[in-house]
């Protein structure tokens, strides 16, 4: 049961395709982050999905009272030894023209989708792949958080994956994480899993 279970998890987070090879600039920066092991990670997603729950639930804040991400929300906190400057992003469709205002230096991008919300899944797989595109997030790592599974009719995890035809990225590398914001569940994990694939290229031995 448990070797199944790491099974599903491996192939949830598949690293699809070498990464390209580093110019002398992102060199420079490389070594200058690992210094201070910082890493920048991009929270987007369509409105309502989680995205500021997720935040705060993860930062070990209250949850109680959430209102909708007009602008965006920075959150730096440490784990692991890591640095984490955390972007949150509004998802509402009047602010996503501005999303690539953040796509600067991005080391990891996380998209958030509401599980429960079958009505817009088109809507989350067409934004995602328009991102997946833009030349400044090509080098990031993908955890994509198929939120809010503690909802009676949520989709599935692998539900999630089919829909956005994750399976379909070559681009980058990638891992669906099912979660709740509200108990936290599996958050820690996806963001390990995102740390140790960035750092896996970011933090190198000299």
């Amino acid at each position: 049961m448990m070797a199944s279970a790491v099974y599903e998890w491996f192939t949830d987070c598949m690293e699809l395709q070498p990464r390209p090879a580093g110019m002398g600039l992102l060199t420079i920066l490389k070594k200058m982050k690992q210094k201070e092991r910082e890493v920048r990670l991009l929270m987007l997603g369509l409105d309502n999905a989680g995205k500021t729950t997720i935040l705060k639930k993860f930062n070990g804040e209250d949850i109680d009272t959430i209102s909708p991400t007009l602008g965006f929300n920075i959150k730096t906190l440490e784990h692991r030894g890591f640095k984490l400057n955390i972007w949150d992003v509004g998802g509402q469709k009047s602010l996503r023209s501005y999303w690539r205002n953040y796509f600067e230096s991005t080391d990891g991008l996380i998209w958030v989708v509401d599980s429960a919300d079958r009505q817009r899944l088109q809507d989350c797989k067409q934004e995602l792949a328009s991102l997946l595109v833009e030349e400044r997030l090509s080098g990031a790592t993908l955890l994509v958080f198929a939120n809010k599974q503690d909802l009676p009719g949520a989709l599935s995890k692998d539900a999630i994956r089919e829909a956005l035809e994750l399976d379909n990225i070559k681009s980058h590398h990638w891992c669906i994480q099912g979660c709740s914001a509200v108990t936290g569940e599996n958050l820690l994990i996806g963001v390990d899993w995102l740390l140790d694939d960035v750092s896996s290229r970011i933090f190198t031995a000299d």
